[in-house]
């Protein structure tokens, strides 16, 4: 296996400019998660360029949610396969690309979505295909890539589709984000949200304010209650993230609306959160009110698995062995795709993707070295994968 990773190696630094050229082509095209028709072209383009790298790609499509995306690199071996995850929907509104454009300027990449995570999608078929040209054929590659990840697979199958896809790997690697410090996940929370809504009686808050029943104090109420379920120490943590409602200052309210958003690290957990705030729903502050709770999208948690643990063990020697930074192996509180192949029992690592800070926002960057040297380390766990 030596041989094929150092062949491997050469081809990634023979491509760096074909792999910048497609970060790049990737970024610049927009694909936030709510516009389906974006996430649509991506997953085309990109099931294209796959193909054209000698991949076997279909689109998996979806009515209602961006379309994912499957390719398979190599052919079955008596060897379980290998996944490589991710997701190619980004947060960003329509327009941002055209705001803030793909750029790089002393070795920093910026664009929307740069680091989460299309520099990861670039990784993963470059490292399927520099495997495939060195002439691996150890065991099949399958990529699977969500086009809805980041609003929560609200209207789509995606969870299942990674499970059947994963299911009986011997091993997945989600390239989501990477971090500064070289930390890699070996476990995620899982994820609740809620949408809840209080109709109250709206009059003149001069002439008659005793006829009015305001909505935003019932509400205030019930964000102080929810705020008050966090629990640190079983790593429960609530976050009522937005907040509106009325119409004039002179005005009682008769509407107010909040979103919460729930963290949890256990699946069972999910159960008593639901409980908890349909608890704090049906409590009614302030009489003449009433309130609505719509449960939304979530993930479930990544567990800590011992499978996990023995992977990380894997990519820390192989790292150690490049001469790469050590590694390290956190627990992190965003949920991720990487729960479905845990829960199928595959020993996953997840933030594999480029290196960078403050995914989500206008200052995303990604570190551009990082884009070749995860491909490498990439190929590298493949080819000792059997010292698992």
């Amino acid at each position: 296996m030596w041989e094929i990773r150092e062949k491997a190696f050469r081809f990634i630094d023979s491509k760096r400019d074909d792999m910048l050229s497609l970060w790049e082509k990737l970024v610049n095209m927009e694909s936030g998660t709510l516009h389906k028709e974006d996430v649509d072209k991506v997953a085309a383009f990109l099931k294209e360029t796959a193909d054209s790298l000698g991949g076997r790609s279909r689109v998996v499509e979806f009515p209602l949610a961006g379309n994912g995306l499957i390719v398979e690199f190599g052919v079955p071996t008596d060897k379980p396969h290998v996944c490589f995850m991710g997701h190619i929907d980004t947060v960003f509104p329509r327009g941002t690309v055209s705001q803030r454009p793909f750029t790089i300027e002393n070795g920093k990449a910026r664009g929307p979505g740069v680091l989460d995570m299309k520099g990861g999608v670039v990784i993963q078929l470059y490292a399927a295909k520099a495997l495939m040209d060195a002439g691996y054929s150890d065991r099949l590659i399958r990529v699977v890539l969500a086009g809805d990840e980041e609003s929560g697979h609200p209207s789509s199958e995606m969870p299942r589709v990674f499970e059947e896809q994963c299911a009986g790997a011997a091993a997945a690697f989600n390239f989501e984000t990477g971090d500064v410090s070289n930390a890699l996940v070996v476990g995620r929370k899982g994820t609740a949200a809620y949408d809840i809504s209080v109709k109250g009686v709206s009059v003149h808050a001069g002439r008659e304010p005793e006829k009015g029943r305001s909505a935003i104090l019932e509400m205030a109420h019930k964000v102080i209650a929810l705020q008050a379920l966090t629990d640190y120490e079983k790593g429960i943590t609530f976050n009522v993230g937005t907040f509106k409602g009325g119409v004039a200052r002179n005005a009682v309210p008769d509407y107010a609306e909040i979103g919460v958003d729930v963290r949890v690290t256990e699946l069972e957990q999910l159960h008593y959160v639901d409980r908890q705030v349909a608890e704090v729903a049906a409590r009614v502050y302030v009489e003449g009110t009433t309130t609505a709770c719509v449960r939304k999208a979530g993930i479930e948690p990544m567990s800590r698995t011992p499978g996990n643990e023995k992977l990380f063990d894997l990519v820390r020697r192989v790292s150690e062995d490049l001469g790469f930074e050590i590694p390290v192996p956190v627990v992190s509180g965003g949920g991720s795709d990487s729960a479905w192949s845990v829960k199928m029992g595959i020993p996953t690592i997840d933030q594999m993707g480029v290196k960078g800070q403050w995914n989500h926002s206008d200052r995303e960057y990604a570190v551009v070295e990082t884009l070749f040297e995860r491909t490498q380390l990439a190929v590298a766990c493949l080819t000792a994968l059997d010292k698992l």
